[in-house]
């Protein structure tokens, strides 16, 4: 008899408590069921464990430091707050996410202002009291120009145009510095300017030490200037651990690989490649989906670029040169500290044969619900076990590859551009949950397509080995932080 081998597979990472609420009989029913499908779910005490870890870095190895939680990763106010109670401040980069800020408890000095901002937004935050990440020259004559004399409005410059760096849309260009300069010492009654930030796309550790190093070199600068800086904001896009199995992912990429090269089982749809290119016979390029095969977790990431050794001063550490300079270093994170704290939940609506034998798994969500669309989700959804009564319940038929659909009118709504293998084949009415979509995919583009509402967003919390839904706007957290491991 031959052997039949197993499918490729993504196993995702799941954070023990999620797992648990997943595992936990009708947890996950039960909030559809009352709330409605499809539906966001996202875990606070998850959110508060990776506050701690990256807090236990900074704590042992720097005198000053400031976590800014980037609200623009996710509009959750269960997130919010949870960030105002454990004493951070926040990032944000709209009048609204500000009102938001505001209403949950957060005070001026804790609050920086990031992004592009327009002549509006400038106006409001004059006289606000929250520190204004300055992202161009022309921001800063604005600033100078509208603030009162002796108003002190707080102000961190982004840089960026940095040697060796890929060219940005944020931040006043290195060479443009010295007009920078002038502006903040000819107006230095009007502007307190507390030190340089800078932004990285691609969270590459090298560029974002040569991007420290760089703005090292302009505090000495600045000090030439009369400025007295004391700040360093080393920004966010400390990276996220998708795979649970490093392996399985790459023997999944190899596989699809070769099915682009027509080898194998198709595991395509539609003529996509994932951004590879295909020549000579060989398959080149970097993937769309290159992110979910990162290792190295956040707080591993930050340790070490505080422990790396600058050449330029005499090999001591980045953390040992911000406090020997007395500088406060800040950072940004927000998939950081949403790792792993939230899921999406969606119902099977009905299951389908396309002309070429393929299966379609239609959902009663869309693409960019789960997902940026530029992106490709490289994890494995989870097929929860059906209800009791599930049409579903007792069918076993092996390991089904099938590709997710989403429920608009589109034919590029396709939530799955690559087959995944769930463990059967499901049934209208069976459950989907996509894990990790806390960072960015519940936000940042959702659908209202066909007039289809926007999921809800529930917070899910667990004390006492049983688990409490509210929706998300109703929670608070409590007074004292719940350890999760």
């Amino acid at each position: 008899m031959t052997e039949v081998s197993a499918p490729p597979i993504l196993p995702a990472y799941l954070h023990p408590l999620v797992r648990a609420f997943l595992d936990a009989p009708g947890a996950v029913e039960d909030a559809l069921l009352q709330y409605g499908s499809p539906a966001h779910l996202v875990f606070p005490q998850v959110f508060d464990a990776n506050l701690h870890r990256l807090q236990g870095v900074l704590e042992q190895r720097l005198t000053g430091f400031r976590i800014c939680y980037a609200h623009k990763v996710n509009q959750s106010r269960a997130f919010v707050r949870t960030a105002e109670r454990a004493g951070l401040a926040i990032d944000v980069a709209s009048e609204a996410e500000l009102a938001g800020a505001v209403g949950a408890g957060f005070g001026p000095a804790r609050i920086e202002v990031t992004g592009p901002k327009g002549e509006g937004f400038l106006r409001t935050l004059i006289g606000s009291g929250a520190t204004i990440n300055v992202d161009n020259l022309w921001e800063l004559r604005r600033l100078a120009e509208l603030g009162a004399d002796n108003a002190g409005v707080p102000v961190l410059l982004r840089v960026s145009g940095f040697p060796g760096t890929p060219v940005s849309r944020f931040g006043v260009p290195v060479r443009q510095l010295g007009e920078a300069f002038e502006i903040l010492a000819a107006y230095r009654d009007r502007i307190d300017f507390r030190g340089f930030a800078f932004h990285l796309d691609s969270g590459e550790p090298v560029e974002r030490v040569r991007a420290v190093e760089n703005c090292l070199a302009l505090t000495e600068l600045a000090y030439e200037h009369g400025l007295a800086p004391t700040v360093l904001n080393i920004g966010g896009g400390f990276r996220q651990v998708f795979t649970a199995d490093p392996e399985a992912f790459d023997a999944y990429v190899i596989a699809l690989r070769e099915s682009l090269l027509g080898r194998g089982e198709p595991m395509a749809w539609g003529g996509n490649t994932f951004g590879y290119h295909l020549d000579g016979g060989a398959v080149h390029g970097t993937p769309v989906f290159h992110k979910y095969a990162n290792t190295v977790p956040a707080d591993r990431m930050l340790a070490d670029l505080l422990d790396t050794g600058l050449e330029t001063h005499g090999g001591r550490t980045v953390a040992r040169i911000a406090d020997e300079n007395l500088l406060e270093l800040w950072l940004e994170p927000g998939k950081a500290l949403v790792d792993h704290a939230g899921i999406t939940a969606a119902r099977v609506e009905f299951v389908k044969e396309t002309a070429d034998g393929s299966i379609l798994v239609n959902l009663d969500v869309s693409r960019d619900t789960v997902t940026p669309a530029d992106q490709e989700v490289m994890v494995d959804p989870i097929l929860l076990a059906p209800a009791a009564n599930s049409a579903t319940a007792t069918a076993d038929s092996g390991p089904a590859g099938v590709f997710l659909a989403g429920r608009l009118c589109l034919e590029r709504d396709l939530i799955t551009n690559h087959k995944v293998w769930l463990p059967r084949r499901p049934g209208p009415g069976d459950v989907i949950v996509f894990p990790n979509t806390a960072a960015y995919h519940m936000d940042l583009s959702a659908a209202t397509a066909s007039m289809h509402p926007l999921p809800p967003k529930l917070a899910v919390t667990q004390h006492d080995g049983s688990f409490q839904v509210c929706r998300d706007h109703d929670y608070e957290p409590a007074p004292e932080r719940h350890e999760v491991q």
